[in-house]
């Protein structure tokens, strides 16, 4: 497992995640400063359990909008939020993906 820091600012940057929108691990990681590490972002999120302190972890997909496989509320709880979803199931990245306050 990866630094408690790392874990820290990875928690913290999910949580600001603003409803409607989505992110990348890769924008997580490069948000907090270890742009080589969009896996361990992932690890990180996996291990700590879907809706960890109301944690909006449905909001994160991988570079190409793809949800995370097994985990079907995910959909539907970025559909409710007013998510765009292409025919193949995949987030349309650029209608609502966050970048932080850059």
């Amino acid at each position: 497992m990866p630094e408690q820091a790392f874990v820290e600012a990875v928690y913290q940057t999910v949580e600001q995640i603003p409803r409607g929108r989505v992110t990348t691990y890769g924008q997580i990681a490069y948000m907090i400063g270890r742009p080589k590490n969009a896996r361990l972002v992932g690890t990180v999120l996996k291990k700590s359990g879907h809706g960890l302190n109301n944690m909006p972890c449905h909001r994160v997909v991988n570079s190409s909008g793809r949800l995370v496989p097994g985990w079907n509320e995910q959909r539907m709880l970025l559909e409710q939020e007013g998510v765009p979803f292409k025919e193949n199931g995949h987030v349309v990245l650029r209608n609502c993906f966050w970048q932080g306050d850059m």
